[in-house]
């Protein structure tokens, strides 16, 4: 990456839009929220747009208040992104998982940076940092601060929402993409001012009492292990879930309890929508679920934590689920 280019493409004020991939979860909010900050002390005009809502256990961090959303605010949305100098696609690398904001993206004239840690990236970008080995976005968004120099705009609150992406992508750095230099950063962002515990509780201590029995009544009603398989999965219909209160992000780590069953080499989690079912697979050691998600499930990620989407409804989904299960793992 040629670092210089991008350097001096922002060596004068511009017109700056980040993105970040539908449904956005602690690592898409934190990158992007933090490299808005950072862009914005260095003097640029700079606009947050995601394609939809995001939960609300990360409206704490700074600038959630000034993000733009698509499905909200369409037009205000489109007009920013046709006049954008550069565009920043973060947690993400095709522009399909941003929905129709896709479209309106690859028509814009603007410098495109893609930072993401996906697999089978895009080329349809003039820049491009992708490393499947990152920990997160969050980590990658670190290093480009840092490669350009841009360190000293690292406050408090720029490395708190640094921090929740990357504790929140490496499931409080517990998952196999945890290497020495995610630590590393972690530590340098405590060193600028980070308390880590304030950011934990944030996330993971504003529990609902909803989300609590939800979870509760998941694990007791509709985890099925699959012994022989080593397998778990969970199927959450969209009735339970509205009986309970079901607020976006209240099923989030759910697919990770499998996980923890003695010996278990592989969870899913279904959540079925208005119109579809959302899929959340995870995995331990050599099962590689992003293959399974863009095989079976119309999906993709990484490979021990992927997703996907089929329109169908949840009685269809756990029955592919279970022939997958049966004649591919």
């Amino acid at each position: 990456m040629n670092y210089s280019e991008i350097k001096s493409q922002l060596s004068s004020k511009r017109e700056i839009v980040i993105t970040t991939h539908k449904s956005p979860d602690g690592d898409a909010m934190g990158s992007s929220l933090a490299l808005a900050q950072v862009l914005k002390d260095a003097g640029h005009n700079v606009n947050v747009m995601v394609p939809d809502v995001f939960p609300k256990f990360l409206n704490w961090m700074e600038g959630c208040d000034q993000v733009i959303y698509f499905d909200q605010q369409e037009d205000e949305c489109s007009i920013g992104i046709q006049k954008a100098e550069m565009i920043f696609s973060l947690d993400y690398n095709q522009l399909d998982r941003v929905g129709p904001m896709g479209k309106i993206i690859e028509s814009a004239e603007a410098i495109k940076i893609m930072i993401d840690h996906h697999l089978f990236p895009d080329k349809g970008f003039d820049y491009v940092i992708s490393d499947t080995s990152a920990s997160s976005c969050a980590e990658l968004v670190f290093d480009f601060i840092s490669n350009l120099g841009f360190e000293s705009f690292l406050k408090q609150s720029t490395c708190e929402s640094l921090y929740a992406g990357i504790m929140t992508d490496t499931g409080s750095f517990r998952f196999s993409s945890t290497g020495a230099k995610t630590h590393r950063i972690a530590a340098e962002l405590i060193d600028r001012g980070l308390i880590p515990n304030v950011v934990h509780e944030k996330i993971y201590d504003t529990n609902s009492i909803n989300k609590l029995r939800l979870t509760g009544f998941a694990l007791e009603n509709k985890l099925e292990y699959f012994e022989e398989k080593k397998v778990a999965v969970i199927g959450l219909e969209l009735s339970s879930k509205n009986r309970f209160g079901y607020q976006k992000g209240d099923t989030e780590g759910l697919v990770n309890y499998g996980l923890t069953i003695d010996g278990c080499r592989m969870a899913i989690f279904l959540s079925e929508e208005l119109n579809c079912v959302k899929f959340s697979l995870r995995s331990k050691g050599e099962i590689d679920v992003n293959l399974v998600a863009r095989k079976f499930f119309n999906g993709g990620g990484h490979k021990n934590a992927a997703g996907g989407k089929l329109d169908i409804n949840l009685k269809s989904a756990l029955e592919l689920v279970k022939k997958v299960i049966q004649d591919e793992l």
